[in-house]
């Protein structure tokens, strides 16, 4: 550092500067350090405060020297690699750490352990899997081999990672219950609104077991499936999960997984906002006499023609700026429950019924129909083009189509196929109008609308389960082991979206698990490492969290004691 003598205004004006030469340029270059200000205003101060100030930045040079000392490293021109030798080390994983520990995890793997006298330690098997889910999913043997990029003890092998699977889904329910609770003391979870849905994930096996089952596979595909229901909070963290065989139906998961709810998780009134999956008698009648309320949507095409007619009809709806309208009302409807002697009976309920018409999502039915359409209208005018098989979507706007039994191909001779006009206009006439059904009657009708626009945090978890933590393909054939799997993407969910709505949302969860996996530093010599990636996310992190991802030069000593600060139990508290 110097002190920079210069002109400004007429006037002498002293900073301290700090020169440095430009990587591109190649041009040395200053950085003030501190502005002083005038010579003449600082005289009231100081007699002489040049004179002053420069024995001040030798101090400060003095001292950065004792508290910064250089370091001289000596290679050996002709040192070559070893075989196997894990160089290259990741230090980003060290905002994850700050969460696994701070919800304890590493105390409730230690301690539920114990009794099984493993010859591995389970926590290191776990955080291993986690973080490596977030940062570099890939299947357990890949993320086996690939253990040395973090600066952790892994002293086990790859049985023990299978064995410590078959362990670990014992603890399923205590685990999430242990979150939970864990959320509810830190971070104050808002659970008086929960979001319910339910994905599946395909496995391409040729036999079928008692959990891969072929049913509606979401991506359309006729290999066997398992269904996932998914339970978050209001801010799209998860609550709870469980798994079912894939030819459940998506109405038939909630009863179980909000039964367990009520028994094990102390929620006190609950409104369950889902979509109209959900929307059966059975559900509402749970939902009703275990003192909850409920937000659903109801289909309008699908519903009665009272229904249809009450839709299209302009009285009654308010409008509001850009062509959107909403009205509502209290209206008596039967549902159907069934008993417990399998008996079906017919209950009458009073329920909200808000109704709304957007243009935009009338323009974006259009949109996602267009593609369906076109492909009708070419099976029409070339039908030996499909077959059964690949008329999927397009059928139902076809009439007179007729399948050879045995090959799938389209029968012409005696029935030619025609497309349906009449079935697109009567579809395209309900285009963008919605409806939400609840038992929330006193709410304002914005006020449930904005309810079940929460529901996108439901459906980004699974995005970001499928798509960022890459769930599937799972590469384990044993159940107990698969449902270990999606224990493992559960918790990273959690840990990742914690660290999302910690940043303030100013990043995506594949935004920060990319940064944090470049965030990586290679061993020079000497116990040192060079790191070579910053960006607005570690930038972040370093500046909310206090993880000092920015230095470019760390001894081992100095990143041990940095991980070593993210497993004192010390939460964040956003």
């Amino acid at each position: 550092m110097n002190l920079k003598v210069g002109k400004s205004n007429g006037r002498t004006y002293l900073s301290i500067v700090h020169g440095y030469r430009d990587k591109e340029t190649g041009k040395v270059k200053m950085k003030t350090i501190k502005s002083l200000g005038y010579e003449d205003d600082l005289r009231k101060q100081y007699p002489n405060p040049i004179e002053h100030f420069r024995g001040l930045v030798e101090e400060m040079n003095i001292k950065e020297a004792k508290d910064n000392p250089p370091v001289s490293l000596t290679f050996a021109r002709d040192e070559r690699l070893r075989q196997g030798q894990d160089n290259r080390k990741n230090i980003g994983y060290a905002a994850l750490s700050k969460f696994y520990h701070g919800l304890g995890l590493h105390t409730f793997f230690n301690n539920h352990s114990r009794s099984w006298k493993a010859e591995y330690n389970v926590n290191s098997i776990m955080r291993l899997l986690i973080f490596s889910r977030i940062l570099n999913p890939a299947s357990k043997m890949k993320t086996y081999e690939h253990k040395g990029m973090f600066f952790e003890k892994t002293d086990f092998s790859l049985i023990d990672v299978y064995r410590c699977l078959t362990k670990v889904i014992t603890l399923k329910r205590d685990i999430i219950l242990h979150l939970h609770k864990q959320m509810q003391s830190l971070y104050g979870r808002d659970d008086g609104i929960v979001y319910y849905d339910v994905t599946n994930f395909y496995f391409e096996i040729d036999e079928q077991d008692e959990m891969r089952k072929k049913g509606v596979c979401k991506e359309h595909r006729p290999d066997p499936i398992i269904q996932m229901g998914l339970l978050t909070d209001s801010t799209g963290i998860p609550i709870t999960f469980d798994t079912f065989p894939g030819n459940t139906n998506d109405c038939e998961t909630y009863v179980p997984i909000f039964r367990e709810i009520r028994k094990n998780f102390g929620l006190g009134r609950i409104i369950v906002v889902a979509d109209k999956g959900m929307n059966t008698g059975n559900n509402i009648a749970y939902c009703v006499l275990s003192g909850n309320g409920y937000v659903f949507s109801k289909s309008i095409r699908g519903g009665t023609e009272e229904l249809k007619n009450y839709a299209l009809e302009e009285k009654g709806y308010e409008a509001m700026e850009g062509g959107f309208k909403i009205k509502s009302r209290l209206y008596p409807r039967p549902i159907y429950v069934t008993d417990d002697k399998g008996q079906t009976k017919k209950v009458p309920i009073d329920e909200k019924q808000v109704l709304f018409y957007s243009p935009d999502y009338d323009k974006r039915a259009k949109a996602d129909r267009a593609a369906v359409v076109a492909k009708a209208r070419d099976l029409v005018g070339n039908p030996s083009k499909y077959k059964q098989a690949t008329c999927y979507g397009a059928a139902k706007y076809v009439k007179n189509l007729v399948f050879d039994k045995k090959t799938g191909e389209i029968l012409t001779a005696k029935h030619k196929p025609v497309f349906d006009q009449e079935k697109l206009l009567e579809e395209e006439k309900y285009d963008g109008y919605y409806a939400i059904v609840t038992s929330e009657w006193k709410e304002t009708d914005q006020k449930i609308l904005d309810i079940y626009r929460g529901l996108w945090q439901i459906e980004e978890a699974f995005r970001v389960c499928k798509g960022d933590l890459e769930a599937r393909p799972v590469y384990l054939s044993r159940l107990e082991r698969i449902d270990a799997h999606f224990l493992v993407c559960f918790i990273a969910l959690v840990i990742a979206r914690l660290l999302a709505r910690f940043l303030d949302g100013q990043f995506s969860v594949g935004k920060i698990a990319e940064s944090l996996g470049r965030a990586s530093g290679s061993h020079l010599h000497e116990n040192w490492y060079l790191f070579d990636y910053a960006d607005e996310v570690t930038t972040a992190i370093s500046e909310l969290m206090g993880i000092d991802l920015g230095k470019k030069f760390m001894s081992l000593g100095d990143i041990r004691h940095l991980i070593g600060d993210t497993k004192k139990n010390s939460p964040l508290l956003a």
